[in-house]
């Protein structure tokens, strides 16, 4: 099955013409000569645009590929403005299923005729996106605006296919890339395959919607719509209809004048706010799921939606990552280095020196250009491409926190070209770090971990006692194994003093005899 979805996939690369948009390299070379091969695909959309062509292949390869062109849309400082305008249409703009068949996947989930629970319901698809699409209906108990996002049909045979090439292709990554084993893409695909399998449940959204609402219940930075647990099921999800202005409208924003420099700040802020506060982040802020609350538009409101993608860190994984970047605001290369040996990202025993002078070549220069042209993402691959030189592994755990800042930071230059990350991250990394070290925030840390002490402190008595217990045992073991050891090293001095007596009286006796 996995090679026939690989065949499937260069094939379409192939019939759109694809080829030509990669960059000039040995590997696209090789690529294309494989393409090559396929003599017998006819080309297809022939008259159509790049961008257009890219856009019309992604749709056809189906749910992961959708999303790696919504991720791809956000970035028009890398791509030409008419192939992101293209990408930019499958954030929402996906062809529709036929609603009629919507309709029918919501009344087997709830198991009762729609007309129940549900006036007004609109076959035509309001939106509709890679893995689901959306439907406005009106609560006929309380009369709430709400839609209702049902899940395609069909969907696992080609998203189980599509991994399986994902690992197979991870697998000869791993076999003949250089750098193939600190890749590790295996693991990687393994996080994108959790990732994906829940984004296919929405009970599992529902419950990442409501956790993320109470986090931002009064914000004025970002609101979470409300979900109705009662009337969700896996395959159906009902919510609070939100109106608002489309991110990617910037004409719209900048009519309606909302305040865009406050705006872009503010993104940043909800995305450092749900890292490093409540380590629970919305990982697929595409421009599709982002809407602005524009009714003051001098206090804009971001209002954030399909929260089926979301990520956490570690504790460690939070420090390291809120340290690395202090010390990169201040220029320290030294504690860079120090950070990714301490944390064992590189081997211990890398030349620390040697690395603080890599890290300084390759990040000092970005400082030259004014602070509002410097790009986060770039900051992070700089980093980690020179981490690589030195062996560094990659850390999957990190690559939904690196999509997630590409988005972000893709949204903040479209808002605002002019937006310093800077002055907005710096200050609420510094702070964060110190209330981590804070006298308050360890004294919570302990009043926090204060029934886990309760569980373990009626046992402790015997805890100690077992462990004395396994100590002494611990103990005579060691002193017979030394007992042992002289006994062994006793009869090897008898046998070495034997030998030794044995030779020399052969020597004596061989010179009387001669």
């Amino acid at each position: 099955m996995k090679f026939l979805r690989l065949y499937k996939i260069l094939v379409t690369f192939k019939a759109y013409q694809l080829a030509e948009l990669l960059p000039k390299s040995v590997y696209s070379t090789k690529f294309k000569s494989l393409l090559g091969l396929l003599f017998w695909v006819r080309k297809r959309a022939k008259n159509k645009a790049s961008g257009e062509r890219l856009k019309l292949a992604l749709q056809e390869l189906g749910p992961i590929w959708i999303k790696f062109g919504q991720m791809l849309s956000t970035r028009r400082d890398l791509l030409p403005d008419d192939v992101a305008c293209e990408l930019a249409m499958l954030q929402d703009q996906v062809p529709a299923f036929d609603g009629l068949i919507a309709k029918k996947i919501i009344e087997q989930a709830l198991d009762c005729p729609i007309e129940q629970h549900f006036s007004d319901f609109d076959p035509i698809a309001l939106a509709s996106a890679s893995i689901a699409q959306v439907h406005c209906a009106t609560l006929k108990q309380s009369g709430a605006k709400i839609v209702i996002k049902v899940l395609r049909p069909n969907l696992m045979p080609i998203i189980n296919a599509d991994i399986a090439v994902m690992y197979w292709l991870a697998q000869q990554s791993e076999k003949y890339l250089p750098d193939g084993k600190r890749l590790r893409a295996a693991e990687v695909v393994s996080d994108y395959e959790i990732t994906i399998l829940k984004e296919l449940n929405l009970l599992q959204e529902a419950e990442n919607t409501r956790r993320l609402r109470n986090n931002f219940i009064n914000s004025d930075m970002l609101y979470i719509p409300y979900v109705y647990p009662e009337l969700c099921r896996k395959n159906i999800l009902v919510e609070e209809r939100i109106m608002g202005i489309p991110i990617a409208d910037i004409a719209q924003l900048k009519a309606n004048n909302v305040n865009l420099k406050l705006l872009a700040e503010r993104g940043v802020n909800v995305f450092f706010t749900q890292v490093f506060r409540d380590n629970f982040f919305h990982a697929d802020m595409h421009p599709g799921n982002i809407f602005i609350d524009a009714k003051v538009p001098v206090d804009p409101r971001y209002i954030g939606i399909d929260c089926a993608i979301v990520g956490e860190l570690s504790r460690e994984d939070q420090r390291f990552l809120a340290q690395n970047f202090i010390a990169f605001f201040n220029r320290d290369y030294q504690t860079i280095a120090q950070l990714y040996i301490s944390s064992s990202w590189v081997p211990e025993n890398t030349d620390a020196l040697a690395l603080e002078a890599a890290m300084r070549t390759v990040c000092e220069p970005i400082f030259a250009k004014p602070l509002g042209e410097i790009s986060f993402a770039q900051v992070l691959f700089n980093l980690f491409k020179v981490a690589r030189q030195f062996e560094m592994v990659i850390q999957p755990q990190l690559v939904l926190l690196e999509k997630t800042l590409f988005y972000i930071e893709g949204l903040g230059r479209q808002l605002y070209p002019q937006l310093d990350l800077w002055s907005t991250a710096k200050p609420f990394l510094e702070s964060w770090y110190q209330e981590q070290i804070s006298v308050k925030h360890i004294t919570k840390q302990f009043i926090d971990t204060l029934p886990q002490w309760q569980e373990v402190l009626p046992d402790l008595p015997n805890i100690i006692k077992q462990y004395q217990k396994d100590n002494q045992q611990l103990m005579l073991q060691v002193t017979k194994l030394n007992k042992q050891l002289a006994t062994t090293t006793r009869k090897q001095t008898r046998l070495w003093q034997l030998t030794i007596g044995l030779v020399v009286i052969v020597t004596i006796l061989s010179f009387l005899l001669h």
